[in-house]
């Protein structure tokens, strides 16, 4: 080999250099893979990759200082999937807990199918001093770091223990991030030593590489066979996952809607599917949905779902889909989740596999009496949405519904709203309604406290002009408002609208469900009996919020409430709303879960709750069934 095939770097110089170049490729459209490097210096990567990223400069590779590595790997995320999965971030953490803070942020990302690139530093490959500062040390095994717990959480996972390693590690990397059916976290250990170590690296490394993000074709048959299912169908229902706003399939859904009068009744992750004042789209599904979704789901005869992992919240922990002679037929580019619930299968992309269903659909319509009976079912939970959202007093106290109708009445098509964890997400999947296919954007498949303020910094940076809202409750505050500081820090102008309840409004309302009593739900301070029963506790998060350096508007009524939110839009600073709605023993004014949810209730106990909990446990769980 000749001396101008090679480059002499560092392992974490030929790193960056190598992401610098690499691309996606989608529908003839290309998009930069790796956008920018999120990082939080120690020991561990701050002579490797924080030299490299010096070194490289921001036009090679753009840096974001990060306060807390799980919030960073949230902002990743929350920049890919803004990006369709088309573009994603990486996270450069030290050794030790800087490392293993990634695992939740991992485990969120993986869960979601959405991708980004995990840089932990790891303990020194050559043993020149063990243990060294923050080692695990495992007695029978020498190969074992703190990074071998992002194994699980990991689509891919491998340790750099040489330079020439790097290579295949870092290309199976980039495969992996850009394929659809397997994408997720993915994890490159780089031991410190390894990292500041030379190379001799073949040019042929560094040159532009595009991976091309399939869209494969459903197979013939199968769309024969999917076209005479639907047409057997008498009330076929679609449920759309998050896979249909992944593979951008709104239109093809739209058109197969438009086409066959099919009813789209939407998971978390997608919904905004369709416009929610389209006539054919009923709301959210499963224990969080609409009656009308509901109520259609549990007559269903064939459930279409496209994109979709069936989760448990979306199955009603499987005793939705109710019709004794229900069955399955399932788009979706991942074969694992395309065999769920003994379906007949489409394994392909979202888009192409619609396209090909309405093409094979042609001149089919349900029958006219279905679509009116769905489209009365759709006026009558809208005016169950409007009562949500109506406030009879100004000058009152708003409920959580109150705010989300407060916020429905600011935002624009193409704000984005944000949120993960809490009560917030039910009353977001039966009341919100979204008017975009971005709009809507709930981390639901690990609900994390914590997603929503890093996760709505990610979204920015992916749409520098979009209004960007992270709706959180306290207990969701409290566990990571850290990235406020970033925000303010790079000027990235997300507002927050901070829900002051005093407690877990949402666990509290489930533990008195489920015979607990709302035991240790409550921020308030201990009464005489030693339970957490006396007056809330006296804290200011709004002060909080003010000394991270946001802006911050106190809003006490809905009155108040309605002109923060609208200067919180129009401000070209980070802004917080801050307002106290009601308290977490009191409800949200939202309407009840439309479908059960299980979770399981004590077997034995004295207390008269738990009881009557087991009670309706018993009653609820009987409906259970297998779909085979």
């Amino acid at each position: 080999m000749t001396a101008s095939a090679v480059r002499r770097l560092t392992v974490a110089q030929a790193l960056v250099e190598f992401l610098a170049h690499q691309y996606t490729e989608r529908d003839g459209r290309r998009h930069r893979l790796i956008n920018a490097t999120w990082g939080i210096f120690g020991h561990g990567n701050v002579a490797g990759l924080g030299q490299a990223l010096l070194e490289s400069g921001p036009d090679t590779m753009p840096y974001l200082q990060g306060r807390n590595e799980q919030a960073m790997v949230h902002a990743a995320v929350g920049y890919a999937r803004q990006n369709n999965r088309l573009a994603a971030q990486a996270v450069t953490t030290s050794i030790g807990p800087g490392a293993t803070n990634l695992v939740t942020g991992a485990a969120l990302a993986t869960v979601n199918r959405l991708p980004v690139l995990l840089l932990p530093g790891d303990i020194f490959a050559t043993r020149p001093a063990d243990p060294v500062l923050q080692q695990l040390e495992v007695p029978y095994a020498g190969d074992i770091s703190v990074n071998d717990a992002l194994r699980p959480v990991s689509r891919y996972f491998d340790r750099v223990m040489r330079p020439e390693a790097l290579i295949p590690a870092a290309l199976q990397a980039m495969r992996v991030l850009a394929d659809p059916a397997e994408t997720g976290a993915v994890t490159l250990a780089l031991p410190q030593d390894v990292q500041a170590e030379a190379f001799d690296w073949p040019e042929e490394f560094f040159a532009d590489r595009v991976w091309h993000v399939r869209r494969p074709a459903p197979e013939a048959s199968e769309v024969a066979a999917a076209g005479r299912a639907v047409r057997a169908a008498r009330r076929p229902l679609i449920v759309a996952g998050g896979g249909v706003h992944h593979s951008e399939a709104e239109d093809a859904l739209r058109a197969l809607v438009d086409a066959t009068g099919i009813p789209v009744a939407s998971t978390q992750a997608g919904k905004g599917s369709l416009r929610y004042d389209h006539p054919a789209d009923i709301g959210g599904i499963g224990h969080t949905g609409t009656a009308v979704a509901d109520d259609l789901a549990r007559t269903a005869d064939l459930v279409i779902g496209v994109g979709t992992r069936y989760s448990d919240f979306t199955t009603a922990s499987a005793t939705l889909f109710a019709d004794p002679a229900v069955r399955f037929l399932n788009l979706n580019i991942t074969p694992f989740d395309a065999h769920k619930l003994g379906a007949t299968t489409v394994v392909a992309d979202a888009r192409a596999a619609l396209e090909a269903l309405t093409a094979e659909l042609a001149g089919h319509r349900v029958d006219e009496t279905y679509e009116a009976e769905y489209r009365t079912g759709k006026a009558a939970w809208e005016r169950r949405v409007d009562a949500a959202y109506a406030a009879g007093d100004e000058t009152a106290r708003p409920s959580q519904t109150q705010v989300l109708g407060a916020l429905d009445a600011v935002v624009g098509d193409e704000d984005v709203v944000i949120n993960a964890a809490g009560s917030l997400p039910g009353d977001l999947h039966k009341l919100w309604r979204a008017r975009s296919p971005r709009q809507y954007h709930l981390e639901y498949g690990y609900s994390c406290m914590g997603y929503e303020i890093p996760g709505a910094i990610g979204v920015r940076l992916a749409a520098p002009a979009t209004p960007v809202w992270a709706l959180v409750g306290d207990g969701t505050y409290l566990m990571m408002p850290t990235e406020i500081v970033t925000a303010v820090q790079e000027g990235i102008n997300i507002n927050i609208v901070l829900l002051q309840n005093h407690g877990y409004a949402s666990i509290g309302g489930l533990s008195e469900t489920t015979g607990a009593e709302r035991f240790g739900t409550a921020y308030r301070y201990r009464a005489a009996d030693g339970q957490y029963t006396g007056d809330p506790l006296p804290v200011d998060l709004a002060a909080n919020a003010a000394s991270l350096g946001m802006d911050v508007l106190r809003a006490k009524s809905v009155g108040e409430l309605r002109e923060a939110l609208a200067a919180a839009r129009a401000s070209d600073r980070p802004t917080c709303v801050y307002v106290e709605t009601e308290t977490a023993d009191t409800v949200s004014g939202a309407p009840e879960a439309q479908a059960w949810w299980d979770v399981p209730v004590a077997q034995t106990a004295t207390r008269p709750a738990a009881v009557k909990a087991r009670e309706d446990y018993n009653r609820q769980a009987a409906a259970r069934r297998r779909h085979l």
